[in-house]
Protein backbone atom coordinates (compact mmCIF):
# COMPACT_ATOMS: atom_id res chain seq x y z
CA UNK A 1 0.00 0.00 0.00
CA UNK A 2 2.89 2.47 0.85
CA UNK A 3 3.82 2.26 -3.06
CA UNK A 4 0.61 3.58 -4.03
CA UNK A 5 0.30 6.47 -1.42
CA UNK A 6 2.43 8.52 -3.59
CA UNK A 7 -0.12 7.76 -6.69
CA UNK A 8 -3.38 8.12 -4.72
CA UNK A 9 -1.80 11.95 -3.05
CA UNK A 10 -1.14 13.03 -6.41
CA UNK A 11 -4.87 11.71 -8.23
CA UNK A 12 -6.34 13.37 -5.39
CA UNK A 13 -4.63 16.89 -6.27
CA UNK A 14 -4.81 16.22 -9.62
CA UNK A 15 -0.97 16.24 -10.46
CA UNK A 16 1.10 14.02 -13.00
CA UNK A 17 0.79 10.66 -11.57
CA UNK A 18 4.17 9.39 -10.17
CA UNK A 19 6.53 6.43 -11.82
CA UNK A 20 6.27 3.55 -9.49
CA UNK A 21 9.63 1.84 -8.72
CA UNK A 22 9.67 -1.38 -10.40
CA UNK A 23 9.91 -4.38 -8.26
CA UNK A 24 13.54 -5.87 -9.14
CA UNK A 25 12.11 -9.73 -9.85
CA UNK A 26 10.47 -7.78 -12.94
CA UNK A 27 14.17 -6.88 -14.77
CA UNK A 28 15.04 -10.28 -12.87
CA UNK A 29 12.12 -11.93 -15.51
CA UNK A 30 13.06 -9.92 -18.63
CA UNK A 31 16.84 -10.65 -18.20
CA UNK A 32 15.49 -14.82 -17.74
CA UNK A 33 13.78 -14.55 -21.13
CA UNK A 34 16.79 -13.59 -22.79
CA UNK A 35 19.56 -15.69 -21.45
CA UNK A 36 17.27 -19.14 -21.22
CA UNK A 37 13.05 -18.48 -20.53
CA UNK A 38 13.17 -17.78 -24.51
CA UNK A 39 14.16 -20.84 -25.70
CA UNK A 40 12.21 -22.90 -23.48
CA UNK A 41 9.15 -21.17 -24.98
CA UNK A 42 11.05 -22.29 -28.22
CA UNK A 43 11.37 -25.33 -27.54
CA UNK A 44 7.59 -25.96 -26.22
CA UNK A 45 6.04 -24.55 -29.21
CA UNK A 46 7.73 -26.15 -31.19
CA UNK A 47 6.97 -29.69 -29.29
CA UNK A 48 3.16 -29.61 -28.44
CA UNK A 49 1.51 -32.65 -27.13
CA UNK A 50 -2.10 -33.86 -27.15
CA UNK A 51 -4.35 -33.78 -23.97
CA UNK A 52 -2.73 -36.66 -21.67
CA UNK A 53 -0.38 -37.33 -23.96
CA UNK A 54 2.28 -34.80 -22.40
CA UNK A 55 5.14 -37.20 -21.95
CA UNK A 56 8.12 -34.98 -23.02
CA UNK A 57 6.17 -31.33 -21.71
CA UNK A 58 6.22 -33.45 -18.08
CA UNK A 59 9.50 -34.76 -18.62
CA UNK A 60 11.04 -31.24 -19.65
CA UNK A 61 8.76 -29.07 -16.59
CA UNK A 62 9.92 -31.66 -13.88
CA UNK A 63 13.44 -31.12 -14.76
CA UNK A 64 13.41 -27.26 -14.61
CA UNK A 65 11.43 -27.66 -11.45
CA UNK A 66 14.25 -29.75 -10.06
CA UNK A 67 16.54 -27.43 -10.96
CA UNK A 68 15.33 -24.59 -9.12
CA UNK A 69 15.18 -27.12 -5.75
CA UNK A 70 11.75 -27.85 -5.31
CA UNK A 71 10.58 -31.61 -4.27
CA UNK A 72 9.10 -33.10 -7.47
CA UNK A 73 6.58 -35.83 -8.35
CA UNK A 74 5.61 -37.01 -11.92
CA UNK A 75 2.45 -39.34 -13.28
CA UNK A 76 0.26 -37.27 -11.27
CA UNK A 77 -3.22 -37.88 -12.93
CA UNK A 78 -1.79 -38.95 -16.15
CA UNK A 79 0.97 -37.11 -16.76
CA UNK A 80 0.51 -34.13 -14.00
CA UNK A 81 3.63 -32.74 -12.43
CA UNK A 82 3.44 -31.68 -8.74
CA UNK A 83 6.58 -29.52 -6.98
CA UNK A 84 6.62 -28.36 -3.59
CA UNK A 85 8.40 -25.75 -2.09
CA UNK A 86 8.58 -25.48 1.20
CA UNK A 87 9.76 -22.26 3.44
CA UNK A 88 8.59 -22.59 6.84
CA UNK A 89 5.00 -22.43 8.37
CA UNK A 90 2.34 -20.58 6.63
CA UNK A 91 -0.30 -20.60 4.20
CA UNK A 92 -0.38 -23.48 1.37
CA UNK A 93 -0.62 -21.63 -2.32
CA UNK A 94 -1.06 -23.47 -5.17
CA UNK A 95 0.07 -22.11 -8.74
CA UNK A 96 -0.96 -23.71 -11.74
CA UNK A 97 -0.23 -24.26 -15.44
CA UNK A 98 -1.73 -26.22 -18.19
CA UNK A 99 0.11 -27.76 -20.86
CA UNK A 100 -1.35 -29.30 -23.25
CA UNK A 101 -1.50 -28.60 -27.28
CA UNK A 102 -4.80 -28.92 -29.92
CA UNK A 103 -4.99 -31.05 -32.50
CA UNK A 104 -4.87 -28.08 -35.24
CA UNK A 105 -1.71 -27.98 -37.87
CA UNK A 106 -0.57 -24.20 -37.61
CA UNK A 107 -0.34 -21.55 -40.11
CA UNK A 108 0.55 -18.68 -38.03
CA UNK A 109 3.83 -18.00 -40.27
CA UNK A 110 6.08 -18.02 -36.89
CA UNK A 111 9.54 -19.05 -37.33
CA UNK A 112 9.59 -21.72 -34.76
CA UNK A 113 5.96 -23.00 -36.43
CA UNK A 114 4.98 -26.69 -34.93
CA UNK A 115 5.15 -29.08 -37.50
CA UNK A 116 4.34 -31.86 -35.04
CA UNK A 117 2.30 -34.73 -35.10
CA UNK A 118 1.25 -37.15 -32.64
CA UNK A 119 -1.18 -40.48 -32.26
CA UNK A 120 -4.29 -39.45 -29.85
CA UNK A 121 -5.74 -41.35 -27.58
CA UNK A 122 -7.99 -42.35 -30.72
CA UNK A 123 -5.72 -44.02 -32.45
CA UNK A 124 -5.58 -41.38 -35.08
CA UNK A 125 -2.43 -39.33 -36.03
CA UNK A 126 -3.02 -35.26 -35.83
CA UNK A 127 -0.83 -32.15 -36.56
CA UNK A 128 -0.60 -30.29 -33.16
CA UNK A 129 -0.13 -27.06 -32.38
CA UNK A 130 -0.38 -24.90 -28.97
CA UNK A 131 -3.05 -22.79 -30.63
CA UNK A 132 -4.14 -21.79 -26.86
CA UNK A 133 -0.73 -20.66 -25.53
CA UNK A 134 -0.37 -22.98 -22.51
CA UNK A 135 3.73 -22.83 -23.58
CA UNK A 136 3.50 -19.43 -22.54
CA UNK A 137 1.93 -20.23 -19.25
CA UNK A 138 4.68 -23.09 -18.51
CA UNK A 139 7.34 -21.23 -19.23
CA UNK A 140 5.88 -18.04 -16.78
CA UNK A 141 5.91 -21.10 -14.25
CA UNK A 142 9.49 -21.98 -14.42
CA UNK A 143 9.91 -18.14 -14.46
CA UNK A 144 7.78 -17.75 -11.31
CA UNK A 145 9.49 -20.50 -9.28
CA UNK A 146 13.10 -19.21 -9.86
CA UNK A 147 11.88 -15.70 -8.85
CA UNK A 148 10.49 -17.00 -5.37
CA UNK A 149 12.95 -19.32 -4.73
CA UNK A 150 15.17 -16.63 -5.49
CA UNK A 151 13.21 -14.34 -3.33
CA UNK A 152 12.67 -16.84 0.00
CA UNK A 153 13.12 -14.57 2.69
CA UNK A 154 10.14 -12.42 1.71
CA UNK A 155 8.03 -14.99 1.99
CA UNK A 156 6.97 -17.91 4.77
CA UNK A 157 4.81 -21.20 3.99
CA UNK A 158 4.59 -23.74 1.10
CA UNK A 159 4.54 -23.34 -2.81
CA UNK A 160 2.53 -26.41 -4.54
CA UNK A 161 3.37 -26.25 -8.41
CA UNK A 162 0.83 -28.32 -10.71
CA UNK A 163 1.48 -28.44 -14.17
CA UNK A 164 -1.91 -29.91 -15.27
CA UNK A 165 -2.46 -32.13 -18.45
CA UNK A 166 -5.71 -32.23 -20.28
CA UNK A 167 -6.99 -28.57 -19.83
CA UNK A 168 -8.17 -28.91 -23.67
CA UNK A 169 -10.52 -32.18 -22.66
CA UNK A 170 -11.14 -30.75 -19.28
CA UNK A 171 -9.63 -33.39 -18.03
CA UNK A 172 -6.89 -33.26 -16.26
CA UNK A 173 -7.55 -31.56 -13.03
CA UNK A 174 -10.51 -34.36 -12.57
CA UNK A 175 -7.52 -36.80 -13.17
CA UNK A 176 -5.14 -34.90 -10.65
CA UNK A 177 -7.96 -34.52 -7.89
CA UNK A 178 -9.16 -38.39 -8.30
CA UNK A 179 -5.11 -39.40 -7.99
CA UNK A 180 -5.05 -37.47 -4.06
CA UNK A 181 -3.60 -34.00 -5.45
CA UNK A 182 -5.59 -32.64 -2.09
CA UNK A 183 -4.19 -36.08 -0.22
CA UNK A 184 -0.57 -36.22 -1.17
CA UNK A 185 0.54 -32.68 -0.93
CA UNK A 186 -0.29 -30.28 0.97
CA UNK A 187 -4.11 -28.85 0.48
CA UNK A 188 -4.00 -25.46 -0.76
CA UNK A 189 -5.23 -22.38 1.25
CA UNK A 190 -5.77 -20.66 -2.19
CA UNK A 191 -5.49 -22.10 -6.02
CA UNK A 192 -4.02 -19.25 -8.38
CA UNK A 193 -3.41 -19.78 -12.26
CA UNK A 194 -3.69 -17.30 -15.12
CA UNK A 195 -4.43 -17.52 -18.86
CA UNK A 196 -3.00 -15.45 -22.06
CA UNK A 197 -5.33 -14.02 -23.70
CA UNK A 198 -5.15 -13.59 -27.45
CA UNK A 199 -7.86 -10.75 -27.51
CA UNK A 200 -6.32 -8.47 -24.96
CA UNK A 201 -3.52 -5.90 -25.28
CA UNK A 202 -0.43 -7.09 -23.75
CA UNK A 203 1.31 -6.28 -20.72
CA UNK A 204 -2.44 -6.16 -19.50
CA UNK A 205 -3.74 -8.20 -16.78
CA UNK A 206 -7.60 -8.64 -15.95
CA UNK A 207 -9.58 -10.89 -13.00
CA UNK A 208 -13.39 -11.05 -12.31
CA UNK A 209 -14.81 -10.77 -8.72
CA UNK A 210 -17.11 -13.04 -9.86
CA UNK A 211 -17.63 -15.08 -12.97
CA UNK A 212 -13.80 -15.73 -15.03
CA UNK A 213 -15.20 -18.39 -17.25
CA UNK A 214 -18.08 -20.23 -18.55
CA UNK A 215 -18.87 -24.34 -18.17
CA UNK A 216 -18.30 -26.71 -20.77
CA UNK A 217 -20.22 -29.65 -21.59
CA UNK A 218 -18.98 -31.87 -24.86
CA UNK A 219 -22.43 -34.12 -26.11
CA UNK A 220 -21.83 -36.68 -28.74
CA UNK A 221 -25.30 -37.65 -30.49
CA UNK A 222 -25.06 -40.94 -32.23
CA UNK A 223 -28.31 -41.01 -34.75
CA UNK A 224 -29.35 -44.34 -35.61
CA UNK A 225 -30.60 -44.73 -39.37
CA UNK A 226 -31.73 -47.28 -41.99
CA UNK A 227 -29.21 -47.21 -45.37
CA UNK A 228 -30.96 -47.44 -48.48
CA UNK A 229 -30.27 -45.99 -51.86
CA UNK A 230 -30.19 -42.07 -52.41
CA UNK A 231 -32.76 -42.35 -55.23
CA UNK A 232 -35.52 -44.68 -52.73
CA UNK A 233 -34.95 -42.57 -49.33
CA UNK A 234 -38.69 -43.97 -48.78
CA UNK A 235 -37.41 -47.33 -47.67
CA UNK A 236 -34.70 -45.83 -45.05
CA UNK A 237 -34.06 -43.86 -42.59
CA UNK A 238 -32.28 -40.93 -43.25
CA UNK A 239 -29.70 -40.05 -40.45
CA UNK A 240 -28.43 -36.91 -42.39
CA UNK A 241 -31.86 -35.73 -42.50
CA UNK A 242 -32.88 -36.62 -39.12
CA UNK A 243 -29.47 -34.81 -37.66
CA UNK A 244 -30.10 -31.84 -39.49
CA UNK A 245 -33.34 -31.74 -37.89
CA UNK A 246 -31.49 -31.68 -34.49
CA UNK A 247 -29.14 -29.10 -35.34
CA UNK A 248 -31.41 -26.47 -36.24
CA UNK A 249 -33.64 -27.60 -32.97
CA UNK A 250 -30.96 -27.30 -30.65
CA UNK A 251 -30.62 -23.86 -31.45
CA UNK A 252 -34.50 -22.87 -30.44
CA UNK A 253 -33.34 -23.95 -26.57
CA UNK A 254 -31.38 -21.08 -27.20
CA UNK A 255 -33.59 -19.00 -28.21
CA UNK A 256 -37.05 -19.65 -26.86
CA UNK A 257 -36.29 -22.17 -23.83
CA UNK A 258 -33.28 -19.95 -22.38
CA UNK A 259 -33.76 -16.63 -20.39
CA UNK A 260 -32.19 -13.91 -22.53
CA UNK A 261 -30.63 -12.62 -19.59
CA UNK A 262 -28.57 -16.07 -19.26
CA UNK A 263 -26.05 -16.21 -21.24
CA UNK A 264 -25.81 -20.01 -23.27
CA UNK A 265 -24.33 -21.55 -26.54
CA UNK A 266 -24.89 -24.68 -28.35
CA UNK A 267 -22.45 -25.24 -30.80
CA UNK A 268 -22.35 -28.29 -33.14
CA UNK A 269 -19.03 -28.52 -33.92
CA UNK A 270 -18.46 -32.10 -36.09
CA UNK A 271 -21.00 -33.69 -38.19
CA UNK A 272 -20.00 -36.97 -39.81
CA UNK A 273 -21.87 -39.05 -41.61
CA UNK A 274 -22.38 -41.25 -45.20
CA UNK A 275 -19.60 -42.25 -47.73
CA UNK A 276 -21.00 -41.57 -51.37
CA UNK A 277 -23.66 -39.35 -53.19
CA UNK A 278 -26.25 -41.69 -53.61
CA UNK A 279 -25.97 -43.83 -50.29
CA UNK A 280 -28.27 -43.12 -47.43
CA UNK A 281 -25.91 -44.09 -44.51
CA UNK A 282 -26.89 -45.99 -41.50
CA UNK A 283 -25.21 -43.49 -39.10
CA UNK A 284 -24.45 -40.16 -38.17
CA UNK A 285 -22.36 -38.85 -35.32
CA UNK A 286 -22.83 -35.50 -34.20
CA UNK A 287 -20.37 -33.22 -31.77
CA UNK A 288 -21.85 -30.62 -29.78
CA UNK A 289 -20.65 -27.99 -26.95
CA UNK A 290 -22.69 -26.19 -24.66
CA UNK A 291 -21.92 -23.46 -22.62
CA UNK A 292 -23.47 -21.50 -19.69
CA UNK A 293 -23.01 -18.85 -16.85
CA UNK A 294 -24.42 -20.80 -14.27
CA UNK A 295 -25.05 -24.16 -12.86
CA UNK A 296 -29.19 -24.10 -14.01
CA UNK A 297 -29.01 -22.76 -17.13
CA UNK A 298 -26.18 -25.35 -17.64
CA UNK A 299 -28.58 -28.04 -16.66
CA UNK A 300 -31.29 -26.75 -18.51
CA UNK A 301 -29.38 -26.57 -21.63
CA UNK A 302 -27.71 -30.22 -21.16
CA UNK A 303 -31.22 -31.70 -20.68
CA UNK A 304 -32.33 -30.01 -23.26
CA UNK A 305 -29.85 -31.54 -25.88
CA UNK A 306 -30.83 -35.23 -24.98
CA UNK A 307 -34.66 -34.27 -24.83
CA UNK A 308 -34.70 -32.52 -28.62
CA UNK A 309 -31.83 -35.37 -30.01
CA UNK A 310 -34.30 -38.67 -28.48
CA UNK A 311 -37.77 -36.80 -29.82
CA UNK A 312 -36.65 -35.76 -33.07
CA UNK A 313 -36.18 -39.21 -33.57
CA UNK A 314 -39.47 -40.29 -32.62
CA UNK A 315 -40.97 -37.37 -34.94
CA UNK A 316 -38.99 -39.09 -37.75
CA UNK A 317 -40.41 -42.71 -36.95
CA UNK A 318 -37.85 -44.45 -35.28
CA UNK A 319 -38.78 -47.11 -33.02
CA UNK A 320 -37.55 -46.75 -29.28
CA UNK A 321 -34.70 -49.78 -29.56
CA UNK A 322 -33.28 -46.78 -32.21
CA UNK A 323 -33.73 -43.42 -31.02
CA UNK A 324 -30.84 -41.47 -30.63
CA UNK A 325 -28.00 -41.95 -28.37
CA UNK A 326 -26.81 -38.59 -26.57
CA UNK A 327 -23.83 -38.89 -24.20
CA UNK A 328 -22.04 -36.39 -22.24
CA UNK A 329 -18.13 -36.93 -22.39
CA UNK A 330 -16.74 -34.42 -20.89
CA UNK A 331 -18.07 -31.07 -19.15
CA UNK A 332 -16.63 -28.83 -16.50
CA UNK A 333 -18.23 -25.98 -14.27
CA UNK A 334 -18.46 -22.38 -14.37
CA UNK A 335 -14.94 -20.74 -12.98
CA UNK A 336 -16.10 -18.77 -10.60
CA UNK A 337 -12.73 -16.28 -8.66
CA UNK A 338 -13.19 -15.98 -4.60
CA UNK A 339 -14.53 -11.93 -4.57
CA UNK A 340 -12.41 -11.01 -1.25
CA UNK A 341 -9.41 -13.08 -2.82
CA UNK A 342 -9.88 -11.08 -6.46
CA UNK A 343 -10.28 -7.95 -4.47
CA UNK A 344 -7.24 -8.39 -2.73
CA UNK A 345 -4.61 -10.12 -5.06
CA UNK A 346 -5.72 -7.18 -8.55
CA UNK A 347 -4.42 -4.43 -5.60
CA UNK A 348 -1.54 -6.57 -4.98
CA UNK A 349 -0.37 -6.90 -8.47
CA UNK A 350 -1.30 -3.18 -9.61
CA UNK A 351 0.54 -2.21 -5.98
CA UNK A 352 3.39 -4.39 -7.95
CA UNK A 353 3.50 -3.58 -11.78
CA UNK A 354 1.72 0.28 -11.63
CA UNK A 355 -1.94 0.79 -11.91
CA UNK A 356 -2.25 1.11 -15.30
CA UNK A 357 -1.46 -2.68 -15.50
CA UNK A 358 -4.57 -4.11 -14.17
CA UNK A 359 -8.05 -3.50 -16.18
CA UNK A 360 -11.77 -4.14 -15.74
CA UNK A 361 -12.21 -7.58 -16.69
CA UNK A 362 -14.61 -8.21 -19.91
CA UNK A 363 -15.79 -11.16 -20.55
CA UNK A 364 -15.10 -11.84 -24.35
CA UNK A 365 -16.45 -15.07 -24.94
CA UNK A 366 -17.81 -18.01 -23.27
CA UNK A 367 -14.31 -20.18 -22.70
CA UNK A 368 -14.43 -22.63 -19.98
CA UNK A 369 -11.44 -23.74 -17.95
CA UNK A 370 -11.11 -26.73 -15.87
CA UNK A 371 -9.22 -25.26 -13.41
CA UNK A 372 -12.60 -24.57 -11.72
CA UNK A 373 -12.26 -28.46 -10.68
CA UNK A 374 -9.63 -26.96 -8.00
CA UNK A 375 -11.50 -24.50 -6.44
CA UNK A 376 -15.70 -26.32 -6.53
CA UNK A 377 -17.31 -24.79 -3.41
CA UNK A 378 -17.14 -28.04 -1.35
CA UNK A 379 -13.40 -28.52 -1.52
CA UNK A 380 -12.71 -24.79 0.64
CA UNK A 381 -10.34 -23.56 -1.58
CA UNK A 382 -10.16 -20.03 -2.77
CA UNK A 383 -9.16 -19.36 -6.57
CA UNK A 384 -8.08 -16.24 -8.39
CA UNK A 385 -7.91 -16.88 -12.19
CA UNK A 386 -6.67 -13.68 -13.93
CA UNK A 387 -6.28 -13.26 -17.83
CA UNK A 388 -2.69 -11.92 -19.57
CA UNK A 389 -2.74 -9.56 -22.91
CA UNK A 390 -0.64 -11.44 -25.49
CA UNK A 391 -1.32 -9.71 -28.59
CA UNK A 392 0.86 -5.84 -29.00
CA UNK A 393 -1.68 -3.31 -29.01
CA UNK A 394 -0.04 -1.82 -32.91
CA UNK A 395 -1.87 -5.44 -33.99
CA UNK A 396 -4.85 -4.07 -32.79
CA UNK A 397 -4.70 -0.84 -34.13
CA UNK A 398 -3.63 -2.59 -37.38
CA UNK A 399 -6.43 -4.77 -37.39
CA UNK A 400 -8.81 -1.55 -37.03
CA UNK A 401 -7.36 -0.13 -40.12
CA UNK A 402 -8.33 -2.52 -42.01
CA UNK A 403 -5.12 -5.21 -41.35
CA UNK A 404 -5.46 -8.68 -40.51
CA UNK A 405 -7.39 -10.11 -37.95
CA UNK A 406 -6.04 -10.94 -34.26
CA UNK A 407 -6.74 -14.66 -34.55
CA UNK A 408 -8.53 -15.87 -31.86
CA UNK A 409 -7.54 -18.85 -29.32
CA UNK A 410 -7.73 -22.28 -31.30
CA UNK A 411 -7.16 -20.95 -34.45
CA UNK A 412 -4.48 -22.72 -36.75
CA UNK A 413 -3.09 -18.41 -37.53
CA UNK A 414 -3.14 -18.20 -33.03
CA UNK A 415 0.13 -16.58 -32.05
CA UNK A 416 0.41 -14.16 -29.48
CA UNK A 417 3.96 -12.04 -28.36
CA UNK A 418 5.51 -14.54 -26.20
CA UNK A 419 8.22 -12.34 -24.16
CA UNK A 420 5.19 -9.88 -23.15
CA UNK A 421 3.24 -13.00 -21.78
CA UNK A 422 5.83 -14.81 -20.14
CA UNK A 423 7.05 -11.36 -18.00
CA UNK A 424 3.87 -9.86 -17.54
CA UNK A 425 2.45 -13.38 -16.38
CA UNK A 426 5.23 -14.29 -14.23
CA UNK A 427 5.58 -11.13 -12.58
CA UNK A 428 2.04 -10.86 -11.67
CA UNK A 429 1.24 -14.58 -10.34
CA UNK A 430 5.04 -13.47 -8.34
CA UNK A 431 3.30 -10.45 -7.31
CA UNK A 432 0.38 -12.54 -5.83
CA UNK A 433 2.40 -14.98 -4.39
CA UNK A 434 4.18 -12.78 -2.52
CA UNK A 435 1.22 -11.29 -1.17
CA UNK A 436 -0.09 -14.16 -0.20
CA UNK A 437 3.05 -15.39 1.52
CA UNK A 438 4.15 -12.37 2.80
CA UNK A 439 5.12 -13.26 6.65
Amino acid sequence: MRRLLPVLTAALMGLPLPALAEPDYVAAIRADYQKDLGDMWDWFHRNPELSMLESKTAARMAKELRATGAEVTEKVGGTGVVAVIRNGPGPVVMLRADMDGLPVKEASGLPNASVAKQVGTDGVEYPVMHACGHDTHITAMVATVRQLQRLKSQWKGTLVIVIQPGEERVMGAKAMLKDGLYIRFPKPDYALAFHVNSQMPAGKVAASENIQYSSSDSIDIHVHGVGAHGASPHLGKDPVYIGSQIVIALQGLISRERSPLSPGVITVGAFHAGSKHNIISDAAELQVTVRANDEVTRGQLVDGVKRVAVNMGRVNGLPDDKLPEVNVVEGTPTTINDAALARRLNGAIAAALGPNTVVPFQQMGMGAEDFAYFVQPDLKVPGYYFAVGGTPQAAFDAARAGGPAVASHHSALFKIDPEATIVTGASAMTAAALDLLKP
